[in-house]
């Protein structure tokens, strides 16, 4: 296949300008920030048909988060979906997916892009609506959909290309417990099942690559065969989509087309390591985004905290790119206070991933919220804080004190810093 104008075309050639500005975002050098995108080590996701705030994924940069909204079949009001959307910026995501399988999807569509964000869809599932079910898509509808958010300037598309008939033959091989527990990638086993035939998304992966590369739009690909439960975690169809998707990550990035890769669900703390780095040595390096992962089944309405603490362990060892989960996560839909807490507890699991990569910045921010604790400085110490009003509440619903009213008079740090002297060696911010 002959090479488009994309991202990684331009980064072979120089330093295009996408990439002069997210390398001083992310205090890379402008040569190495390009020929990390050359190499498929950062994604830039920046669909030319919609101008917006840039983000960059992957090495070297700061962790990011992703927010998902959008409407379903019990609860569709395409107006909640755009507030939950703005609640999530106003939170710090730094993406949004929009997951809407009810409504005038289109329409939906077109709101969320009006934010001024990156935003990223599931192609298939306009599919199977337009359909009527998972077992009537076929390949023209699909990729007619896949180019039709493509021109309405969606950023990147999650496309489970990984989901074939060896992935389901990996199944029958070696049941799981939950089977499927990714729509998309039910979907598309449905669809195989019903037909015999292979996915269409790997079957015809390089006209996949064509019309992505047509619209500079980065591949998601996806995680279709993720564990669903911790009891999963060790079976073959992972490992064969893996496989595969190492596969297609290469031959993507040999035809100009960034992507990032999807994964790996429900796995237990100590194998997180072990999977981030396997993605990461099959695919050359590419971008990793995950939603978690989960560490536990058993804390229902908690999946937040389960998700960030699988995330800390994921950003440790490789990952670039966590997807905020919320407390109804296995529940319900996401109401606009789940989405703030979700967003929440990703963001803060992203700082903590991003301090195991040692950017000067963010240790600067540790440094200077440790002076402004020993001062006693709480207008500081909320400016510094990842979410400054809800640290301000706690500490002002017992009055305006000089410390805080756990230790009141008490206060261990008052007594010290007129003790102490502060450290000479410090970083200046």
């Amino acid at each position: 296949m002959v090479l488009m104008h994309t991202l990684v075309q331009a980064c072979l050639r120089g330093v295009p300008p996408e990439v002069e500005t997210i390398a001083r975002d992310e205090e890379l050098t402008p040569h190495n920030a390009a020929r990390a995108v050359a190499r498929g080590r950062i994604v830039i996701p920046a669909n030319p048909a919609r101008p917006h705030r840039l983000c960059a994924i992957g090495e070297g940069c700061r962790v990011r988060v992703n927010v998902n909204v959008g409407t379903s079949g019990i609860r569709c009001d395409g107006d909640l979906e755009v507030e939950k959307a703005k609640a999530a910026l106003r939170e710090g995501a730094d993406t949004l997916m929009d997951l809407s399988t009810a409504g005038d999807l289109a329409r939906i569509r077109r709101r969320i892009l009006e934010f001024d964000a990156p935003v990223g869809t599931v192609p298939v599932y306009e599919a199977v609506r337009r359909a009527g079910n998972a077992a009537d898509v076929d390949a023209d509808l699909l990729f007619n959909v896949i180019r039709e958010h493509c021109k309405q300037g969606v950023d990147f598309l999650t496309l489970h290309c990984g989901v074939n008939l060896d992935a389901l033959a990996s199944l029958k091989a070696d049941p799981r417990v939950m089977g499927v527990v990714s729509r998309g990638g039910a979907f598309h086993v449905a669809m195989m099942a019903a037909t015999g035939e292979e996915n269409p998304l790997y079957a015809e992966y390089d006209y996949l690559l064509e019309i992505l590369a047509e619209h500079d739009v980065v591949a998601s690909l996806g995680d279709g065969m993720r564990p669903g439960a911790l009891v999963d975690a060790g079976r073959l169809a992972k490992s064969v989509e893996y496989l595969t998707l190492g596969h297609l990550a290469k031959r993507a990035l040999a035809t100009g087309v960034q992507r990032m890769i999807e994964g790996p669900g429900h796995i237990p703390a100590d194998q997180i390591g072990y999977n981030v780095r396997m993605l990461k040595e099959l695919t050359g390096g590419a971008p990793l985004y995950l939603l978690g992962p989960l560490v536990t089944d058993v804390a229902p309405g908690y999946d937040h905290l389960v998700g960030a603490i699988g995330g800390v362990i994921a950003c440790m060892n490789g990952a670039d790119f966590l997807c905020m989960v919320s407390p109804s996560e296995h529940l319900a839909l996401p109401d606009l206070r789940d989405i703030v807490e979700g967003t929440r507890a990703a963001r803060i699991a992203a700082h903590v991933g991003s301090l195991s990569r040692a950017t000067a910045r963010t240790k600067n921010r540790e440094i200077r919220m440790a002076e402004a604790r020993r001062a006693l400085d709480w207008e500081k110490q909320f400016e510094l804080a990842l979410i400054p009003d809800e640290a301000r509440r706690i500490h002002e619903r017992d009055g305006g004190l000089e410390t805080c009213s756990m230790c009141g008079d008490l206060c261990a740090v008052k007594m010290m810093k007129e003790i102490l002297p502060l450290p000479e060696e410090r970083l200046e911010p």
